[in-house]
């Protein structure tokens, strides 16, 4: 998952927020989800998302992959950062964890979330929307909290 799948979409969707202002977008690994810096605010979402393991090679649906947004305004100059969680392999033994390949639709779909959530806790803009649903896959087996980062976090939405 590259940010360059990333920027672009997030540029045409920021364009509507206020004018002069400039927003970028950067994936970092090291956020931690429920403790955004001071004057940061957090949006934390899931989506679905294909694995795949560097190890047997074996690949996984998954319609429970948590991203966390922290997002902050400053001088006209906004940034987000994005860690979207991993998930690692059930079958390998010390399997690593795995980052989610998400396909474009859901990319878009979380980026159009994203900039609503940017209008409403960095503009005070009050949308009174709610967020587009997903493209969920077909996922045959359950969710598997202990191969799921963000289950280990304490984030995962699993029901």
């Amino acid at each position: 998952m590259a940010l360059s799948q990333w920027t672009p979409i997030f540029q045409i969707k920021a364009n509507i927020l206020k004018q002069g202002d400039s927003w970028r977008l950067q994936f970092d690994d090291s956020l931690v989800p429920n403790s955004p810096n001071s004057g940061w605010e957090q949006y934390i979402r899931n989506t679905c998302a294909r694995f795949k393991c560097s190890g047997c090679g074996r690949s996984w649906p998954s319609n429970r992959v948590m991203v966390v947004f922290h997002m902050h305004l400053s001088n006209g100059q906004g940034v987000v950062k994005v860690r979207p969680f991993r998930q690692n392999c059930k079958t390998c033994s010390d399997a690593p964890m795995e980052k989610p390949s998400i396909p474009p639709e859901n990319i878009d779909i979380l980026l159009e979330n994203l900039v609503e959530k940017i209008r409403i806790k960095c503009y005070h803009e009050d949308l009174g929307k709610v967020n587009r649903p997903f493209v969920s896959m077909d996922v045959k087996s359950p969710h598997e909290p202990d191969h799921c980062e963000a289950c280990k976090q304490g984030i995962c939405t699993r029901d």
